[in-house]
């Protein structure tokens, strides 16, 4: 259901432009304003090239499978996580 968020300023040409749109297409400058958008918003993602990925089948692995895995490894004594993965980015392990 679409709702009124939030009041922005927009130029006025970037208003006669897409009134003009909407009015050649037959549509409502409401769904012009959102297919743009939507248009603009998946074009920004950030997309790290196909050549970057070395195993392309792990990229997006399944959130539902990688929940399974948490918790897996158990040690008897307690320790710092986030020491222990710092001191192996320094390379003292």
């Amino acid at each position: 259901m679409p709702t009124t968020l939030k009041q922005i300023k927009i130029n006025v040409d970037l208003l006669k432009a897409i009134e003009k749109r909407a009015k050649n297409e037959n549509t409502t400058e409401d769904e012009i304003f959102n297919e743009l958008i939507e248009k603009g918003l998946k074009e920004s993602e950030p997309k790290i090239p196909e050549h970057l990925i070395l195993n392309k089948d792990t990229y997006k692995p399944d959130p539902e499978k990688r929940r399974k895995y948490a918790g897996i490894g158990t040690t008897d004594k307690s320790f710092d996580a986030a020491k222990l993965i710092r001191e192996m980015r320094s390379g003292y392990l």
